[in-house]
């Protein structure tokens, strides 16, 4: 991967399981690798620059050379639920790869861009900017750091 490449599209939904069976069976999309995030294996878990507690589900499946991401939000408070509440279900987020996050997003602020949601998985670094806005949806940059396996897959 090169710096500023896209990795991964996402997408907001309220129900994890009709998400995954509707992109299965209308896209064929498949397998799903299903993840609950939550503490331990979500940390430094940050929302609009506030430590937070929020748990969501993930699904991620590749599909060519993309990862898709499917995100359902559990408790807590995060941009999923702000989404999910002024927009419903849709085009959340596109994800770009960059080895230093940090020199990043320095890039970013001088652009006017600060990080309005970010956290941790193993050894997979997340930030969200707030480039809605401009853009009309979240850029998200990471540095596509390894995480351990899913605890299922769908379908099963």
């Amino acid at each position: 991967m090169q710096d500023g490449d896209t990795i991964q599209i996402a997408h907001v939904v309220r129900d994890m399981e009709t998400a995954m069976r509707r992109y299965h069976d209308q896209l064929g999309m498949s397998p799903w690798a299903v993840y609950e995030l939550k503490p331990p294996l979500l940390y430094d878990s940050l929302v609009r620059g506030e430590p937070s507690d929020h748990t969501y589900l993930i699904a991620l499946a590749q599909h060519g050379n993309m990862q898709y991401e499917l995100i359902q939000p559990l408790t807590g408070r995060s941009l999923y639920d702000d989404f999910l509440e002024q927009r419903g279900e849709g085009l959340h987020h596109v994800k770009f790869y960059y080895r230093d996050c940090a020199a990043a997003l320095r890039r970013y602020a001088e652009r006017g861009y600060t990080v309005v949601q970010s956290g941790r998985i193993d050894e997979d670094e997340f930030h969200y900017l707030d480039t809605e806005r401009d853009l009309g949806i979240i850029v998200e940059i990471g540095n596509a750091g390894r995480i351990r396996p899913p605890e299922r897959w769908f379908p099963g």
